[in-house]
């Protein structure tokens, strides 16, 4: 038997999604047509041995009730959400719910950062771990650019176990190409490691030479991931499948163009619509599309939106009960809930891909400003409620909820 954690942290965190997580949760914000935690839980209850998905954050509980409920039913598999107290971080959650991922004596557990998007390859990470008997932590790497590498937790493998001799959480200077991708698979007794790892910081805390905050705080890639490497209980299999983190707007629609492709055969099976679709894209069937609309490549149409005569969707992420009028065109931009965009309107954004000239590049999750105090370009978001006149162009622009727009912008936040 197996089972997995979910981590999706709470409202203090994901600031730079902002400010579409100003009224969805971002491990609730729609991707392909699916909440963003839905592809993780996807992923997990593929495999018939996990019969229990356990997710770990600061959210409140009737914020993820209905989600849990409504998947619960979809997938079959028992779902429970547990509400940290206090934002513990990424280890202390986890040491603190460990009795309830204990319970059942599962072989092992999967572990899964809420904020990445990927073709999760869990069977294979399973066997992987299973093949090596000294290992506690298993970790899911992929490469990245020297210069990148050192936005993420970097490893250094002994190039015949694969075990992991060396891990920092975020260098300073270069260390390794091989990154964390934040899914892990561990066996319970990672739970003695922790239990040293959280003494020792009860002690520091509790000494009066302790650090502010919570003492029930820890952080699971410095304070357990780092003290494994060398021990030959740390571990890494590189993957090749696609992998990104969801920090930003524009890493979201990075991964909507992802996740339509590898959901392309569950899209096979809804009704073909009757307007011009350029391949990838997810259309809800509660959504309202005119035949002479055009869209795609890569978009997702959520439920009851209103899509009118001659409209050119590309690249974007139009979510529940917006409404798209005649001939306006939407390109690299989130519209948000019961967004108006008027007739003849354009709204575009600036794309914030990978640079295609690079191997293993990845996503730059650029600041919003740069340092003149600029906005830098990046994908046009409108918030919930807000009303785009007709013959209005907005680009490379944040747009706070319920603003009701008197004319042109570009490269501006509307407050």
């Amino acid at each position: 038997m197996l089972k997995a954690v979910i981590l999706i942290g709470g409202p203090q965190k994901g600031t730079r999604f902002r400010p579409l997580s100003l009224d969805t949760p971002k491990p609730l914000f729609p991707i392909a047509g699916l909440p963003l935690i839905q592809h993780h839980i996807h992923a997990c209850a593929k495999l018939k041995e996990c019969k229990e998905i356990l997710i770990i954050g600061a959210y409140t509980t009737n914020l993820m009730a209905q989600f849990i409920s409504d998947m619960q039913k979809e997938y079959h598999v028992i779902i429970r959400y547990l509400q940290e107290f206090a934002p513990l971080g990424t280890g202390g959650g986890l040491y603190h719910f460990r009795d309830q991922i204990r319970a059942g004596n599962p072989m092992a557990f999967f572990l899964l950062n809420g904020d990445v998007c990927a073709d999760f390859p869990l069977r294979e990470l399973l066997t992987f771990h299973e093949e090596r008997p000294t290992a506690l932590v298993t970790i899911m790497g992929t490469e990245a650019t020297r210069q990148q590498s050192v936005h993420y937790g970097c490893m250094v493998r002994e190039p015949s176990t694969k075990a992991v001799n060396h891990y920092v959480e975020k260098p300073n200077s270069y260390v390794s190409t091989l990154i964390n991708c934040g899914v892990y698979v561990c066996s319970l007794q990672v739970f003695h490691t922790m239990a040293e790892s959280f003494q020792k910081k009860q002690d520091v805390y509790y000494s009066g030479n302790g650090q502010n905050g919570h003492p029930g705080y820890m952080s699971w890639e410095q304070d357990v991931l780092a003290p494994l490497a060398g021990t030959n209980k740390l571990y890494a299999m590189q993957v090749t499948n696609w992998w990104s983190q969801v920090k930003t707007a524009g890493s979201a629609i990075y991964a909507n163009r992802h996740y339509l492709e590898l959901h392309k055969e569950r899209e096979k099976s809804a009704k073909p619509p009757s307007c011009n679709i350029l391949p990838d894209v997810f259309l809800h069937p509660t959504a309202s599309v005119d035949s002479t609309a055009v869209i795609g490549p890569n978009v997702s149409i959520g439920a009851g939106v209103s899509i009118k005569a001659g409209v050119r969707i590309k690249e974007s992420i139009v979510l529940n009960n917006a409404t798209i009028n005649d001939h306006a065109l939407v390109m690299y931009s989130v519209v948000g809930q019961d967004a108006s965009v008027g007739e003849w309107a354009r709204v575009e954004g600036t794309p914030s891909d990978p640079d295609p000239n690079k191997p293993f590049a990845k996503m730059d999750n650029t600041p919003l400003f740069n340092t003149d105090g600029r906005l830098n370009p990046s994908i046009t978001i409108l918030g919930s409620g807000v009303v785009v006149p007709a013959e209005t162009i907005l680009l490379n622009s944040i747009v706070l909820p319920h603003k009701h727009l008197t004319r042109s912008f570009k490269h501006e936040i509307i407050l």
